[in-house]
């Protein structure tokens, strides 16, 4: 029975008179705004671009214009035992957030639209025509020494007439779903008056982008740039489009019209949204109308944000720059290609704790396997070094003698070695030798702890150093990056803590480029703020090795747990480039991947977050990522770059 009050029934009739948008009846009466708007779209120099054949209907949306609603602050309607849902419609979709008793069901039933359907906390079991699928959602971990976990948000689409029945898991569940036509039911539920018999659907000129019932995971979606520090998973269905945007803090999104009707829901930090004249201060939660070409602008706040705009119908614009986006990413990432777990350390013999500095070599794939225990206290005696063959069987060639951090294929066969723990870089042989030390002090003291290492074509090595090592006191005035000559002087190129935490570093194939990571920054529980950021550097090298002309080469994208403390830490870990100059870095995210020029491409997800990579196999274009216990690889169209002397 609906909750809904007769005093709201009464707003909503009035407001639908005064103040409501609503666009699809035939009425001579306009809503006041509608002169501000032209005549600010006037005076912004905008055209007004009109969408034709777009149903028209008497139903009046329930956001009042001008007052942003926060979902907690809707009516609860009980649609089923344990089942509460908080609707809100515009013209042309209804959005019910649901929450779900532990192991509440949804009766089964014949879908009387098409639904887009999400678990946003929980799990539970959806049944689409007897077939029982789990779907879960996920939140991001805080890693620690032991383990860690990506996120993860399942979907599916579902076509009007689908038999349909959800059962909830032993915690509930909440769930998230559009449905486009509304479905005039719910709305029958809650009391409200004059809802039409029956919406037509939209006919889009756009196929889907995803297919009826098929489960997705949102995390799995490429991210598409729509407009600087702007970035969204778009997910394209039948008349309506969804666009679950992260923003970095404090962009802005100027004045701007678009025909499409569009529905926002914050979902994480803050945003400041600009109808007409008036500045809305939308919080976690906040939905927001607005009707197509209404002027509007957003800015976001201090922590970015997250949020999901529902547009109907289908942004063409949205579409295009997704496309163009899918182009670039798949001429990398092959379509459909995902990671494939090869190794799970935890079950296999010897295990794997943390996996580091994946190097490829005479057919076999060389990584450092470091002990930590969860609070990242290191056992060099519980450490090992690994060879891998490329079927996925491997075994120690060295373990109890040190912990390693990066690795990077020398000459006669050899490997370098960072002995992190040891305070050295050695020259290693691939049955665990130690042939001699190639670096171990700096202006007469010992280096703290070489991290991740890669040669030039002249012989010379570099290494960062950012001091991850047990002692709490250092030997070094800093975190740094050392060059050693092919004569063994040792130079260091970045003074100490111009770095927060350097970690990954990179030559490009023509060696003019040195490419340096920043692996943590402005977090309170860390004891160097720098100016690097969440960025890869960039520097010319010089002919002495020595490096100039410092720039930022591309921002990483941050997780909202780490925007949410106001923190610059992307975890930017181990790097690859390949011969085309894409750049490839390990990171919270993902495996974020850039073009030559910085422009960001794409995002491989995966169950947990990837600590290094690096290509291989005979033709160099299979990418081995490394994470903690863990070994994934995924085929790509590029040819992997490594110096070989």
């Amino acid at each position: 029975m609906s909750r809904i009050s007769i005093a709201k029934k009464v707003l909503y009739k009035i407001l639908g008179i005064v103040v409501i948008f609503n666009f699809g009846c035939n009425s001579s009466t306009k809503p006041e705004w509608e002169k501000r708007n032209s005549e600010l779209i006037k005076d912004n120099g905008f055209t007004i671009r009109e969408l034709q054949d777009l149903p028209t209907s008497t139903l009046v949306p329930n956001l009042e214009f001008g007052n942003p609603m926060n979902i907690n602050n809707l009516d609860s309607l009980e649609l089923h035992s344990g089942v509460i849902s908080k609707i809100f419609w515009g013209n042309g979709n209804l959005t019910s957030m649901l929450t779900l008793d532990p192991n509440a069901i949804i009766p089964k039933e014949n879908l009387p639209a098409n639904r887009f359907l999400m678990v946003m906390e929980g799990s539970g079991h959806l049944i689409i025509n007897g077939s029982k699928r789990m779907m879960t959602a996920k939140k991001r971990e805080e890693p620690d020494g032991t383990h860690n976990g990506t996120p993860q948000q399942d979907f599916i689409y579902q076509k009007k007439g689908s038999e349909s029945e959800f059962i909830a898991g032993d915690s509930g569940a909440k769930l998230m779903e559009i449905y486009s036509p509304i479905r005039l039911d719910y709305l029958n539920k809650m009391g409200i008056s004059d809802v039409p018999s029956k919406m037509k659907v939209v006919n889009s000129k756009l196929e889907p982008t995803v297919s009826p019932n098929e489960i997705y995971d949102l995390f799995n979606i490429q991210l598409t740039q729509l407009s600087p520090g702007v970035f969204s998973r778009l997910i394209t269905l039948d008349g309506i489009q969804l666009s679950f945007v992260s923003s970095d803090p404090n962009t802005r999104i100027p004045l701007h019209i678009h025909p499409e009707e569009q529905m926002t829901l914050l979902l994480r930090g803050s945003l400041k949204q600009t109808l007409l004249d008036t500045e809305l201060d939308l919080e976690q939660h906040d939905i927001v109308h607005v009707p197509g070409n209404l002027i509007h602008s957003s800015a976001a706040g201090e922590r970015g944000y997250d949020a999901v705009d529902i547009f109907w119908p289908v942004r063409e614009d949205y579409s295009a720059k997704q496309q163009s986006a899918l182009k670039k990413y798949h001429e990398i990432i092959p379509e459909g290609n995902m990671p494939e777990l090869i190794i799970d350390g935890s079950k296999t013999e010897p295990t794997l704790t943390f996996s580091e500095g994946p190097k490829w070599m005479n057919g076999k794939l060389y990584f450092s396997n470091m002990y930590f225990d969860q609070n990242w206290n290191a056992d060099p005696k519980r450490s090992s070094i690994v060879a891998m063959d490329s079927n996925g069987s491997y075994q120690n060639i060295t373990e109890g003698k040190m912990q390693a951090n990066g690795l990077y294929p020398y000459k006669n066969d050899n490997l370098l070695v960072c002995d992190m723990m040891g305070h050295r870089v050695v020259e290693m042989t691939t049955t665990g030798k130690v042939v001699r030390v190639i670096a171990d002090s700096y202006d007469g003291k010992p280096i703290d702890g070489p991290n991740d290492i890669i040669t030039d074509t002249k012989g010379g090595i570099y290494f960062t150093d950012p001091q991850f090592t047990m002692e709490a006191e250092k030997f070094q005035p800093g975190r740094a990056v050392y060059y050693v000559s092919p004569k063994l002087d040792v130079t260091r190129v970045v003074e100490p803590n111009e770095f927060a935490m350097p970690n990954g570093i990179l030559l490009s194939s023509d060696g003019k480029t040195l490419y340096i990571n920043n692996c943590y920054d402005d977090e309170t529980w860390y004891p160097v703020n720098s100016s690097k950021e969440n960025f890869v550097w960039a520097y010319d090298v010089n002919d002495d090795g020595t490096i100039a002309n410092g720039r930022k080469f591309t921002e990483l994208r941050l997780p909202g747990n780490v925007l949410d403390r106001k923190g610059k830490s992307s975890s930017a870990d181990g790097m690859a480039i390949d011969t085309q100059g894409n750049i490839y870095v390990a990171t919270y995210l993902g495996v974020q991947i850039f073009d030559s020029e910085g422009s960001f491409v794409g995002i491989i997800n995966l169950p947990s977050f990837p600590v290094s990579l690096g290509f291989g196999d005979e033709d160099m274009k299979t990418l081995y990522i490394v994470s903690y216990d863990k070994v994934y690889k995924i085929r790509t169209q590029q040819t992997g770059y490594v110096n070989y002397l």
